[in-house]
């Protein structure tokens, strides 16, 4: 069945499914009514011939049937659909009684007489179906003959003819209202998601305020909607992301490009020395420089944020990876007199190449705000499902109104001191990303002139 209207194909559906119920309830309607009116006919023979039967038992012999039939004939007189006809069972004998105007003579030789009680159907010659029973019966002086007693089913067929005439007269009207039920049925079941089809085209990347309302919904469709307002909520918040980090990202990049072209347009606005081109050269790349890792930490959160990342994930070490960086850091923290110690390990899944990003982060923060000869300190320790490799560093620490923003992209605490040192804003975003690629968290604790400890919190075992 192929329409382009759910209604529709859901209301043929019905009506079909209706219609062959109906067709095959007036058919067992039809079956019934047909068995029982068989069975009341046989029941109705076997009484008359136990009447019969007893009332040959009662003195009655071949001639007395012949001469005084008339204990037999009170039993079928009066009801005209019924006949009898008695005969020996001498090869030669003839009929000895027969009552009713339907000729059984032709079941005579089609009916093989028995002891026990058979039956026939049959048809007369104006096409009436007959129902015969026949039996061998004894008389009083144990002589034995053959009873065959039939019934006229003529009213019985007539009230099936009346049952299928009606049945006929009122299929048609039947299915109609069946099927006029069911397209109210479809169209009041389906009117709901004309709410979908009305928020649906209200939703632009412009505006993705509009929600579905899951009151009076029902449950099926109720849990369609609540997945509807998830998605729409998942867009909204990708949507409102991608907006501030392309904001965020004009707004960083158009600093650098502005002095670029401030200096090299005053450079060129007259003829300079060749150590003014050359110092103008320099800071000019440095700025390009800048830009080249704020280009590189996109592309970075870009790939670590594709699903597909998790391919590479393997039994990773936290220990070892961390000896690593301290080993890649140790100049850095020579130079500045500082102490770098490890202790504890564990095993998670992960990509041990953005494992090591992650933590080169927090590493390179953690030497650049810790006081000269002061320690630092990363710790790896395992409780319930869970694995938690921290950085702990002394300094001047973070107030407690930056720390909800720490991993957002391009936020810093001190904006001029960060572009100083050569900071792209973007560090911890990554390393936020890279702990949801690994299904962890990011923590952090600060205490303004005491310490600040990140904490990067991996799963035992990834869930599915």
């Amino acid at each position: 069945m192929r329409t382009g209207s759910l209604s529709m194909r859901l209301g043929l559906t019905v009506s079909l499914m209706g219609a062959g119920l109906v067709l095959l309830l007036a058919t067992l309607a039809y079956v019934a009514l047909t068995h029982e009116l068989e069975k009341l006919a046989r029941k109705n023979l076997e009484s008359k011939m136990e009447q019969i039967q007893h009332s040959l038992a009662q003195g009655l012999d071949a001639n007395r049937i012949r001469a005084r039939p008339h204990s037999l004939m009170d039993l079928v007189i009066g009801h005209d659909n019924f006949y009898l006809t008695i005969v020996g069972t001498a090869p030669d004998e003839s009929v000895l009684l027969s009552i009713g105007a339907k000729p059984q003579e032709p079941l005579l030789t089609d009916f093989t007489p028995k002891e026990t009680l058979g039956y026939l159907n049959w048809a007369d010659s104006n096409g009436n179906q007959v129902l015969s029973a026949s039996s061998l019966m004894r008389l009083a002086n144990g002589e034995r003959v053959r009873v065959l007693l039939s019934l006229d089913r003529m009213d019985d067929q007539a009230l099936l003819s009346a049952y299928l005439r009606a049945t006929l007269i009122a299929l048609p009207m039947l299915l109609i209202l069946i099927g006029m039920g069911a397209w109210w049925l479809v169209q009041r079941g389906l009117a709901p998601l004309k709410q979908f089809s009305h928020v649906a085209a209200k939703v632009t990347t412009q505006d993705l305020t509009h929600r579905l309302s899951v009151d009076n919904l029902p449950h099926e469709l109720g849990e369609l909607a609540h997945g509807f307002n998830v998605m729409l909520d998942r867009l909204d918040a990708g949507v409102q992301q991608l907006s501030q980090f392309s904001d965020d990202l004009a707004h960083e990049m158009r600093a650098p490009l502005t002095n670029l072209m401030g200096k090299a347009q005053v450079t060129l606005s007259r003829q300079r020395p060749p150590e003014e081109y050359k110092a103008v050269l320099e800071s000019n790349t440095e700025e390009l420089e800048r830009l080249a890792r704020i280009v590189s930490d996109m592309l970075f959160l870009a790939q670590v944020s594709h699903p597909a990342a998790r391919g590479s994930f393997t039994q990773v070490s936290l220990a070892d990876e961390a000896h690593r960086v301290m080993d890649l850091f140790a100049l850095s923290a020579e130079d500045k007199q500082l102490t770098l110690t490890l202790s504890g390990d564990a095993q998670v899944q992960g990509d041990r190449l953005m494992i090591q990003r992650a933590l080169s982060n927090l590493l390179s923060n953690a030497i650049r705000h810790s006081p000269a000869a002061s320690h630092i300190s990363l710790l790896v320790e395992a409780y319930g499902n869970q694995v938690a490799l921290s950085v702990s560093n002394p300094g001047p620490g973070i107030e407690a109104q930056h720390l909800p923003h720490l991993f957002e992209r391009f936020y810093r605490v001190d904006s001029s001191r960060a572009r100083t040192e050569g900071g792209t804003g973007l560090g911890l975003a990554i390393v936020q990303s890279i702990m949801a690629l690994h299904q962890g968290q990011t923590d952090v604790r600060s205490l303004p002139g005491g310490f600040t400890l990140f904490r990067l919190v991996f799963p035992r075992v990834l869930p599915e």
